[in-house]
């Protein structure tokens, strides 16, 4: 997605290990980028690392998904923002996200 969308990435100066949901270990994280989440009329400037996750464009933080605590309906394709009104009920492919140009 990186590459398909020109998203601007820049090299950090540490590394840190990450690991898949199965506990397989992925590559090191070298790579950042600014990213903003867009859901309907709420926005979020996310600092993203870029990793190789085999065929999935996004993968959000777990720190978030407790933060905002979505109700998520895989079958219907629907993200339910209990804790925020703002957001109300959406499609999962209103999802939008852009870089942030530094």
């Amino acid at each position: 997605m990186v590459k398909d969308k020109r998203i601007q990435i820049r090299l950090i100066n540490f590394s840190f290990k990450v690991f898949n949901a199965d506990g397989t270990k992925n590559r090191e994280v070298i790579r950042v980028t600014s990213l903003e989440i867009k859901i309907n009329r709420y926005k979020e400037q996310l600092e993203a690392v870029v990793i190789y996750l085999n065929g999935t464009d996004m993968f959000l933080e777990h720190n978030w998904l407790v933060k905002y605590n979505p109700e998520v309906n895989w079958k219907n394709r629907t993200i339910q923002f209990t804790r925020y009104s703002e957001l109300c009920k959406i499609k999962h492919q209103n999802i939008e996200f852009k870089t942030r140009r530094t």
